[in-house]
């Protein structure tokens, strides 16, 4: 059966305060109802400042900057033991910080919806110039600004809402329409940072790969927005649009969406194309999600601990036909959740882990690692969620006692061999397996492992539709050895010109008779 492999991945954050505070859900909702409460008060004084968050341990761990074997050994709690140098840049991507992330997402904005304060404008172009992926057709992109007066006229008569950063108004994001409820200045605000987040992941993954961007066929965004006016309120398309901004001029797109689960729904269907043929190099990405930003802040302000969820998270994974030396996504053993299968967490564990493991004649123990929901506990711990990775792997070890695959004193042995701790941040899509996907790759390459499974879960019920979950899952393998041989210069196979060569020598023999 044809594999699909995986050449490259790119993961990234953006370090957000300042549109945490004001746009996420929660305290964005807080001041809508209540105005400037004591909780939106207290709520600066737990911020977690670029410093400290490019020292956290989870944060490097997202980026590639530490690896997992590295992490694992990190002292807890991690926010009180960081690291004792800011370390930006890691091996998959960057912690990007907020006057930077305004700029990038003015030059990622084609409807001139941002607007930013020129002397602002002027400081991040001059930044964003040095920044080591910026392309001169990109920087181009970038407003020269507006007036303050301008913007300030612009919030107040026309439905745009401001920007901040540093404590100040730095520019403002416009609405598209006067009355579709899709187009006001927040869910244009929200659609343009999941795009600039997304580019961002985008052109680190290009890098990561070592392609141009004009070798990408098709890109597959998955993350938890829907772009559209009032008459298609879900259209799309996040794909197309962050590909245009990064160059992919021979790339198409489409969006694939599925709550946390889509992530992973994404990444078996590029997978599918690419085994199939349809195309060749497919990137998978996602961008962050405005709404998640400072979810859970309230428990942390409650409970005095730092309010963590200020980072914008964004990945990409870029899939290519299978060769013999890249890991492999099998395609012959996809976990699924189905309508039936029950919605216990010993089904879901059942469905997603157990049955594909029998289809490919596997056992719990034949998976060096499994990577459910990586949810950072320092964030879900306080705010009373527990610490969701955790609870994912007792449920697989209880499963693999009940199987008779280990025994029950086992249980904590087989938790910490095939676990892991959480490092990703609570945007939903985002921690749900995806970010291991590199780190398990590169193990994969170096020998230290031979199949990881990446699990995908997803609460379809919050769009009031239906009551019922979701779930997905596939194994990344090491490279096959029953894969193709490498083409030649000319695309042509080993195989292809033996068979050439024996077609000639058959028709040379013909021709001396």
């Amino acid at each position: 059966m044809s594999k699909a492999a995986v050449k490259a991945a790119s993961y990234s954050l953006n370090h957000v305060p300042e549109l945490s505070y004001w746009y996420g859900n929660t305290p964005y909702v807080e001041r809508e109802e209540h105005g400037e409460t004591e909780f939106l008060k207290a709520l600066p004084n737990f911020v977690q400042d670029y410093d400290a968050a490019a020292r956290y341990a989870p944060n490097l761990a997202y980026i590639g900057a530490l690896t997992m074997d590295e992490f694992e050994t990190k002292a807890e709690p991690w926010y009180k033991n960081l690291e004792p140098a800011v370390q930006r840049f890691g091996k998959y991507g960057e912690i990007m910080p907020e006057d930077e992330t305004i700029g990038f997402i003015d030059l990622c904005d084609v409807f001139d919806l941002v607007w930013l304060e020129k002397n602002f404008a002027a400081d991040v172009k001059e930044k964003l110039a040095k920044h080591p992926l910026m392309r001169d057709d990109m920087l181009a992109r970038l407003e020269a600004g507006h007036e303050t007066a301008e913007i300030e006229k612009e919030i107040a008569e026309h439905g745009a809402i401001a920007l901040y950063c540093a404590g100040k108004i730095v520019g403002c994001s416009r609405r598209g329409h006067e009355i579709d409820p899709n187009l006001t200045a927040y869910e244009l605000l929200v659609n343009m940072t999941c795009k600039a987040s997304a580019v961002l992941s985008l052109l680190y993954l290009i890098k990561n790969s070592g392609l141009k961007p004009e070798e990408i066929d098709f890109v597959v965004e998955c993350s938890e927005e829907a772009a559209g006016d009032m008459n298609q309120r879900g259209g799309g398309n996040f794909a197309k649009a962050a590909a245009e901004i990064a160059g992919c001029v021979n790339a198409s797109g489409c969006d694939i969406r599925g709550f946390c689960a889509g992530p992973v729904n994404a990444l078996v269907a590029a997978a599918s194309m690419v085994a199939a043929g349809t195309r060749k190099n497919v990137a998978v990405i996602a961008g962050g999600a405005i709404p998640k930003l400072y979810m859970n802040s309230r428990d942390h302000v409650k409970k005095e601990v730092p309010a963590l969820e200020n980072c914008l998270g964004s990945f990409g994974v870029l899939l290519v036909p299978d060769d013999g030396t890249m890991p492999v996504i099998r395609l012959d053993a996809v976990g699924k959740h189905s309508v039936g299968a029950g919605a216990s967490p010993q089904a879901v564990t059942s469905a997603l882990v157990w049955e594909p493991l029998q289809q490919a004649g596997l056992g719990f123990k034949d998976v060096d690692k499994y990577a459910p929901e990586l949810h950072n506990p320092e964030i879900t711990l306080p705010a009373g969620a527990g610490n969701v990775p955790e609870a994912n792997y007792k449920m697989i070890a209880a499963l693999a006692v009940m199987k008779g695959q280990i025994e029950k004193p086992a249980m904590l042995d087989f938790i910490k061999q095939h676990g892991m701790k959480g490092f990703a941040h609570t945007q939903g899509h985002i921690p749900s397996g995806v970010p291991f996907v590199g780190h398990a790759a590169d193990a994969i390459l170096a020998g230290k492992m031979n199949r990881a499974m990446v699990i995908g879960k997803g609460s379809l019920f919050l769009a009031r539709l239906t009551n019922l979950a979701d779930g997905i899952s596939f194994l990344l393998e090491k490279p096959s050895k029953d894969a193709p041989e490498a083409a030649g210069a000319e695309g042509v196979s080993k195989e292809e010109i033996k068979q050439m060569i024996l077609e000639t020598l058959s028709e040379l023999a013909e021709g001396l008779k």
